[in-house]
């Protein structure tokens, strides 16, 4: 675990930019973000920085339809924290308020647009804002998070150095949250709807 607040910070900076959607800002971005992320004590990064720059971003094999296949078309590889515990049901919409919760305390308001729980929603707000509470939500939701990581690996995305990277700022796995994984590996996020009160089907709409 990274137990440098200001290095923890700059690390989920850093993957929040690299998990979004990529666009030409993004492309144009990435010699500054290898830069700052070669004074990081993780090389997680390296292979998705050098697949950002070498990979055409439009057409066949680019890295836009790339992304949407990745992350918009895998159950298992989902950005958005709360599905893995509870899927589309009710107790769904309640874990995203909490989220919301966290960020008004800390004087931050999300869009209506934005669902809080998106993976770079929460690191953005652990980047910027408040390193310590943005690291709470990660581990609150460790499980799902670990799905993921281990999701993106097991497909060979060169996403997976982003999550890599985020789960080295975090204590390493207990037994009892290597089991969570494990089970929820084998189970999948529950898949009972019934709609996700306040924010109704806005939930189920990819970022």
């Amino acid at each position: 675990m990274m137990r440098d607040d200001h290095t923890r910070a700059l690390t989920h900076r850093v993957a929040a930019l690299l998990l979004e959607y990529p666009t030409a800002e993004l492309v144009a971005q990435v010699p500054d973000l290898r830069a700052v992320a070669s004074g990081l004590p993780t090389r997680a990064f390296d292979p998705l920085l050098d697949h950002l720059a070498r990979t055409p971003l439009d057409g066949p094999g680019g890295l836009a339809a790339e992304y949407v296949e990745t992350f918009d078309l895998r159950r298992k590889a989902c950005p958005y924290l709360t599905y893995y515990a509870y899927g589309d049901t009710r107790e769904r919409g309640m874990a995203l308020l909490g989220f919301k919760r966290a960020f008004r305390a800390a004087g931050l308001e999300v869009s209506p647009d934005e669902l809080p729980d998106h993976l770079c929603v929460v690191l953005e707000f652990s980047a910027t804002a408040d390193v310590e509470a943005g690291t709470r939500l990660l581990l609150e939701h460790r499980a799902g998070l670990e799905l993921l990581r281990l999701a993106l690996v097991d497909h060979g995305s060169p996403w997976a150095g982003a999550l890599t990277a985020v789960c080295s700022t975090l204590p390493p796995l207990r037994g009892d949250e290597r089991e969570a994984v494990a089970r929820l590996a084998a189970e999948g996020p529950p898949g009972e709807s019934v709609g996700l009160e306040p924010y109704g089907a806005m939930a189920a709409v990819p970022r």
